[in-house]
């Protein structure tokens, strides 16, 4: 085979998958192991590095790797199984065109569920063999922007896995109409307000076991197309436990209690909302697109740090989850709030509102104080305790070099803060909902940049790389 083209054609792939699952999920990237022919050399393309740290893993499989190249292969893609490699999502298998093919991309901490990314790498490995299959030149570009767009095609793909598992494959709720009805609806706003509301749509022949409060003469249910229609009568269950009820095509009702098996519930919840199948999340959608997000704040680094520290694990747990509570409540109501967490035993002063008794957080009460007193300019004051000792604090330094000119005065206040004070540790939440965790002057949430995907020359192969 011409090695300039299955060069270019494995290059559209990875370019075109991490660019599309880029704008799913956050950035990412995405790595392959290949083997052109039957018993031949393995090559690894990992232009971005991800798989660097996973070398011992990736030495202990190769054996079994190798043993897939050697057996019968079909025309059929077979797939392989998952090598577990931690903090990565990865898909491949083989098939009389490609012996061998792994695929690799992040597993990213807020990730509703990894289902559609597992579909859109199986879609990316069954182009790679459609793509060898063809011959030189045929598709060499299709597969790339296929990619790109797939989300919408993933998503879809998992839920049909999914209710095939629970319902069997004879089923007439149609995804793609569901799919293009959630994103319709949750762009249409009435009298200026988006919508707020739960719509669930179930199998047509599994509606007599819906138990409906109120339901609609058959030719009168608004149609499902007809998205201004739908949006007024999502009115009628705005903040209540109650929900709609569609077969795929019209409203039927009002209902209320457990539903079907194989269900897909949309929740509205203004410019946003959450997609499920049954209880499983499995993703958020937003701005007419869908999102691999749970739109809850990534603390992976708080906790890391908070584990770093000299607090018990009682203590621990209780602080992230107070916090949590405070950050998603600033997220949530587009606010912006600055969290200073004071490890010392005993606190600092810090200049602003002090409380005379120090509200214990451990109270829901006040917890629901502290998110409110968040909106006051300033940051918030909490001890290793979980009590809270002041709000509308003025966080002061001198420059450091951790300063971001790009970031607001919230932010390298803290930056300058942190690096002036021992034990202290600071979240800031932006009004556009980035969250940033802060200690010692560095930012640990700061994502570190990689090269965009360049044109790939002769990739080494696995055997040496594993040996560097």
């Amino acid at each position: 085979m011409d090695t300039s083209y299955w060069r270019r054609s494995i290059y559209n792939i990875l370019d075109g998958l991490s660019d599309g699952l880029s704008h799913f999920a956050g950035p990412s990237r995405v790595a392959l192991l290949i083997c052109l022919e039957a018993e031949g050399p393995f090559y690894i393309l990992d232009p971005q590095n991800l798989l660097d740290g996973h070398q011992p893993r990736l030495k202990d499989l190769y054996t079994t790797f190798q043993e897939t190249t050697s057996c019968n292969l079909l025309p059929e893609f077979n797939p392989s199984d998952d090598p577990q490699l931690s903090g990565l999502i990865a898909y491949g298998g083989s098939c009389t065109t490609l012996p061998f093919q792994m695929w690799f991309t992040e597993e990213h901490p807020d990730i509703c569920s990894k289902g559609p990314t597992l579909r859109w790498l199986e879609y990316a490995a069954t182009q790679l063999c459609a793509d060898f299959g063809q011959g030189a030149g045929l598709r060499n570009d299709t597969s790339s922007y296929v990619l790109q767009g797939y989300a919408q095609h993933a998503i879809r793909d998992y839920i049909i896995d999914k209710r095939s598992e629970a319902l069997g494959m004879d089923t007439y709720l149609r995804i793609y109409p569901t799919l293009n009805a959630i994103l319709g609806i949750s762009n249409t706003r009435e009298e200026g307000e988006w919508p707020r509301g739960n719509i669930a749509f179930v199998e047509p022949r599994l509606l007599q076991h819906v138990h409906f409060q109120a339901s609609f003469p058959r030719m009168e249910q608004p149609l499902l197309v007809n998205l201004r229609h739908c949006r007024k009568t999502l009115q009628a269950v705005e903040n209540t436990e109650r929900f709609l009820i569609s077969d795929g095509c019209t409203l039927a009702g009002v209902a209320s209690g457990d539903l079907p098996p194989g269900s897909i519930l949309a929740t509205f919840e203004g410019n946003h909302g959450m997609v499920k199948l049954d209880d499983e999340l499995i993703c958020s959608f937003a701005s007419g697109n869908f999102l691999a997000t749970n739109r809850r704040p990534n603390l992976v680094q708080l906790e890391e740090a908070l584990l770093e520290s000299n607090l018990t694990p009682k203590q621990q747990h209780n602080i992230f989850h107070y916090i949590t509570r405070v950050v998603i409540q600033a997220r949530e109501r587009k606010h912006g709030c600055t969290l200073v967490l004071d490890l010392n035993t005993i606190p600092r002063n810090i200049a602003g509102q002090t409380l005379q008794t120090p509200l214990d957080l451990s109270m829901p009460e006040n917890i629901d104080i502290a998110c409110s007193l968040a909106k006051v300019d300033g940051a918030l004051h909490i001890s290793k305790s979980s009590t809270l000792l002041g709000f509308a604090c003025l966080l002061d330094g001198r420059t450091v070099p951790g300063e971001n000119r790009a970031r607001g005065a919230r932010f390298n206040s803290a930056v300058r803060f942190t690096a002036m004070h021992k034990n202290i540790i600071t979240i800031v939440v932006s009004s556009d909902r980035p969250v940033s965790v802060i200690q010692h002057g560095i930012e640990l949430t700061a994502q570190c940049r990689w090269k965009p995907i360049s044109y790939i020359s002769t990739p080494p192969r696995l055997t040496d790389w594993l040996e560097e």
